[in-house]
């Protein structure tokens, strides 16, 4: 059978659970797909790593929960050559390898977009942490991966505690690339909002709030989701940073925050499999459909 799109999610996600989590979802996924059919549009769900699917017999392949990527990153890049010679991924692979390395903040400092003030260290640096640190200037800072998600390896580090990371650093930057960033405290008291962009245009946000005593405010780590009306500054820097991209993604979360300056600030771009809290605003789902009907037609 041929499809007209492919929603692809991980091997975890691909029937219901009791379990809210994973609930949460197969029900993100479930309305994306019924926006989707009722479009007219035959879909059907895969996790990415399903070797008996033929690609080729899908015209789109858009990607929502593939949420192990970054634990299986050599596999899934391996796919991901394979599968962009098959079919028509949404966002584009050009997008999606440009927005998998945090290098991509670089790209939009340079198009004027506030960016939290990043120091990248390159894979193989053989510095000590302290050092880094003292260079940069910064008493407290974050330490993260380039290629990330979920809050993995994410550490916050002080001056009086570089010590304590020095081992678990040296062991990371072999093998792959981190960057310090200043630590922002008013994510820690107010929060990060993610904003939703749909072809270009906001749709929706919510504030996500990390638990007392925490900082990282995924909901991995105890974060909790709030929803939040953004005024029309927050607005336009999502919408700007979005246009600042490589090329236009059919969808986006933008995630900003009041920096320690009191300005808001872009943290990050997500691009490959954001949470987009379609339940929280279906109508968002069926705005996406119709921007995936909209592409379909302009390519044939």
């Amino acid at each position: 059978m041929n499809y007209d799109i492919v929603i692809l999610t991980d091997h975890r996600y691909l029937t219901d659970s009791d379990d809210p989590y994973k609930h949460n979802v197969f029900l993100e996924d479930a309305l994306l797909q019924q926006a989707l059919e009722n479009c007219n549009l035959s879909v059907t769900r895969r996790a990415w790593d399903d070797s008996e699917f033929n690609w080729a017999s899908t015209t789109y392949v858009i990607f929502r929960t593939t949420w192990d990527y970054f634990d299986r990153f050599n596999e899934f890049m391996s796919w991901l050559l394979k599968v962009s010679k098959q079919t028509k991924l949404l966002n584009s692979e050009k997008l999606i390898r440009w927005n998998l390395d945090k290098h991509y903040l670089n790209d939009l400092k340079i198009k004027h977009i506030n960016i939290t003030p990043t120091i990248f260290i390159e894979k193989g640096d053989d510095r000590p942490l302290n050092e880094i640190q003292l260079h940069s200037g910064w008493e407290d800072m974050v330490l993260k991966p380039c290629v990330s998600g979920a809050g993995r390896h994410t550490y916050r580090i002080t001056s009086k505690t570089t010590q304590d990371f020095e081992t678990i650093f040296s062991s990371l930057i072999k093998h792959e690339s981190m960057m310090i960033q200043p630590f922002q405290h008013q994510i820690q008291s107010f929060g990060e909002v993610s904003m939703m962009v749909i072809d270009g245009q906001y749709t929706h946000a919510v504030l996500k709030k990390a638990k007392a005593g925490d900082f990282r405010v995924q909901d991995d780590f105890g974060g909790s989701v709030h929803d939040h009306s953004p005024t029309q500054v927050e607005i336009d820097l999502a919408e700007k940073a979005i246009k600042a991209c490589p090329e236009l993604p059919i969808y986006a979360r933008v995630d900003i925050f009041k920096d320690n300056n009191d300005n808001w600030c872009l943290s990050e771009l997500e691009l490959i499999e954001p949470e987009l809290w379609f339940r929280n605003q279906p109508k968002a789902a069926d705005q996406l459909a119709q921007a995936v009907l909209k592409k379909i037609n302009s390519t044939l």
